[in-house]
This record gives C-alpha cells, structure tokens and sequence, in this order.
C-alpha cells in the first residue's frame, strides 16, 4: 500500500486540552472538529491536527508542526496582535519580528504552544 493519495493527520499533544483548544482555535484560527476523552480534533487548510490529551508534555527542542505562508511578516504580525509571542534564538539571525533567513532563502519564524510544542510559519 503506498501512502502518496492518504490524507495526513498531524498529532501532537497536551497535558491541558482546554488551554490546547483554546490556543489552537482562538489564538491561531485553526477550524474545531470534535472533541473526546481522547483528543482535540482541529483542521488546517485540509489537514486534521489531532491533539492528544496526555499527562504530561516534553516539548522537543525541534518543531513539530509547521505552516507554509504566503508573506511570513504579515502572519508573524497577524499572531502578534492576538498575543502569540515568536522565538528569538541566539544562535541565529533574526529581524525584530524574529524570522530567519535560512541559506536557501526560507523565511521561518517560531512560536509555541501552551504545552511548549515548537511550532514554526515558513515563507518559501
């Protein structure tokens, strides 16, 4: 079986799913679909984004979920105004808003969620 026509389901998870919630509906508009003992079930742009309740949460110190926009200051913008603060990292090069010009021309900025998922928006 070969996967190429399969839809996608991201997973995640949260030790806090009301907060979880929230952030992902709310803070960075992502659709609700359901919710049950088990997960929060959202949609982005055709994929469901499955948020498993869990305990606890070790945030990774890589992303885990990302978007690919169309202008990259308009939604760092976008999501500053509604609270959501960006990653600023010593290491790397960082306008004011905190995007990254990668070697390839990639813009990529970084965001967390309440549990510490690092999330990321990429202007190719």
């Amino acid at each position: 079986m070969v996967l190429t026509n399969s839809p996608i389901i991201a997973f995640l998870a949260t030790a806090n799913a009301l907060k979880a919630r929230d952030f992902y509906e709310s803070k960075i508009g992502l659709t609700f679909l359901e919710e049950n003992e088990f997960a929060v079930a959202l949609e982005s742009s055709g994929v469901e984004v499955r948020i498993q309740k869990v305990a606890n949460v070790v945030p990774q110190p890589f992303t885990v979920l990302g978007w690919q926009v169309v202008s990259i200051v308009d939604a760092v913008q976008d999501l500053l105004d509604r609270g959501v603060p960006f990653k600023k990292f010593a290491d790397l090069e960082q306008c004011e808003l905190g995007i990254w010009t990668s070697p390839s021309g990639a813009k990529v900025a970084w965001f967390t969620d309440p549990d510490g998922n690092m999330l990321s928006l990429t202007q190719r």
